[in-house]
């Protein structure tokens, strides 16, 4: 039996559509994806026009420094007020008078020897007082600090330390008769205090070019020599911190808790106002 021959399958010439379709449907999703890449975000777009429009036609504005910090408006002329007024701070907050700010400094941090009455606070025009009893420095006749007093007077030097102005250190006795070999009379007693004070204000960070010491002895008393307690309140060390050394130097004479303000500021030539109330 003959074999049947198997039927020559027809070409397909028309094969090449298929890859022709296949890639203008690729090449149509390539150009789909470029359009959408390339659409422009209109908002953006004219935020970057209108930039770079300024930029190129105000000089100004291209040429305006970047701010670092609180940028301040700029004035042709300065400003009047923080001429005129010394006392304005650099934010333009009035501050604090050093005389002023010392003495509520004083009263702030030794409250509890002002309430005993074994500390005063006073000042005026031209000078603020710290006037201490002399027991809480030293033994009664001698100029030896206690340890108390170098405590105290270490709080007080951290008061005192930031500020420029003068310190007269006064030392100031009872009239009871002292006669040793240290002290032959009150004037070295008194002397040798008030040196013990500067010492140590020294010793703690104030400036010794700011520093006076003098001794009045017993011939400026503040209360009766008569009584136990007139006494005590006469033997005393008082600083005196000064506005300026030409007030310092008017008042060391008679003494501060003595002088005149009126008179002194007569001769300094000042015109200030008062820093702390009595």
């Amino acid at each position: 039996m003959a074999r049947r021959r198997q039927p020559e399958e027809h070409e397909n010439h028309e094969r090449w559509v298929v890859s022709y379709a296949d890639f203008i449907t690729l090449l149509f999703a390539f150009f789909v994806v470029m359009y959408s890449i390339s659409s422009i975000n209109e908002g953006k777009y004219k935020i970057l026009s209108e930039s770079l429009i300024g930029v190129f036609s105000q000089t100004d504005r291209s040429i305006k420094p970047i701010p670092v910090g609180e940028e301040r408006p700029r004035t042709t002329e300065p400003n009047v007020s923080e001429v005129d007024d010394p006392a304005a701070g650099q934010d333009g907050d009035l501050a604090l008078d050093p005389l002023e700010s010392i003495a509520q400094s004083m009263r702030e941090a030794f409250g509890d020897l002002i309430g005993s009455e074994q500390l005063t606070v006073r000042g005026n025009e031209l000078w603020v007082e710290i006037e201490l009893n002399s027991s809480l420095l030293f033994p009664s006749g001698d100029a030896l600090p206690n340890d108390q007093a170098f405590e105290l007077i270490e709080k007080v030097a951290g008061i005192l330390a930031p500020f420029d102005n003068p310190i007269h250190v006064e030392g100031f006795t009872d009239n009871l008769p002292i006669s040793t070999d240290k002290f032959p009379t009150n004037w070295e007693l008194s002397a040798a205090r008030a040196g013990s004070v500067v010492r140590m204000l020294a010793a703690q960070g104030v400036n010794p070019s700011r520093l006076a010491a003098v001794g009045y002895g017993e011939y400026q008393p503040v209360a009766d020599n008569a009584t136990a307690e007139g006494r005590a309140r006469n033997r005393r060390v008082i600083l005196v911190v000064s506005r300026n050394l030409d007030v310092r130097r008017s008042v060391s004479g008679v003494g501060s808790s003595n002088a005149s303000p009126d008179a002194a500021l007569r001769r300094a030539g000042t015109q200030t106002a008062p820093p702390a109330a009595r």
